[in-house]
């Protein structure tokens, strides 16, 4: 299995790039958002990798950060949502705003991606919701966890509900979203408690 990828950026165009290894190049299918956060040609650079097998070959995909292959491996999981819409949306929107849009169920947002549509949007929102809620369930998320109803901070009880989309337990989410300042907005609290997280 490959993990990851650490070496020399050798080449960068839309969607792609290729990352140099003990001289090796590797080339690497990526989104619009962890393109425009690689280094200068020629620096180092780390990308977290999925290897997608299919009887047409091999596609290496890459992504600057766990959180946003956590959201492509979610996308690839939901029927007839292949690695190319995956990315479309992940060149759309950050991890953080997809693992928003699914807890608000923000279907508008999503369809905005290239060639994906709204019937294409509501079905990943409904799948991965009940993934969620089922995970919940698996896991005992029924039991007490201190989460802020509604009324008292809706941000928060958004922003945990994101990271569980994003693959944290809901007691992980809790504990450290429960501390910070109420008055942020949801996508601030998802920021601050990623840092925290990873």
């Amino acid at each position: 299995m490959l993990y990851s990828l650490r070496g020399k950026l050798t080449h960068v165009e839309a969607n792609f790039a290729v990352v140099e290894c003990a001289g090796v190049g590797y080339g690497v299918r990526t989104s619009a958002v962890t393109i425009s956060k690689l280094p200068k040609m020629g620096e180092e650079v780390t990308l977290y990798t999925y290897l997608h097998v299919t009887e047409a070959g091999l596609d290496l995909f890459g992504f600057r950060d766990q959180s946003e292959l956590a959201c492509f491996k979610m996308l690839i999981g939901v029927t007839r949502v292949g690695p190319k819409a995956a990315l479309s949306v992940l060149s759309s929107v950050t991890a953080e705003q997809f693992a928003l849009c699914v807890a608000s169920g923000d279907a508008k947002t999503l369809a905005r991606a290239p060639g994906l549509g709204m019937k294409t949007a509501q079905r990943i929102l409904l799948e991965l919701k009940d993934k969620v809620d089922k995970e919940q369930a698996a896991a005992g998320f029924t039991e007490a966890v201190d989460i802020p109803a509604p009324g008292r901070s809706s941000n928060a009880g958004e922003a945990i509900s994101a990271l569980v989309v994003l693959g944290y337990t809901q007691s992980e989410a809790a504990s450290v979203v429960t501390k910070l300042p109420p008055e942020l907005s949801v996508e601030e609290m998802i920021k601050a408690a990623l840092k925290k997280l990873s």
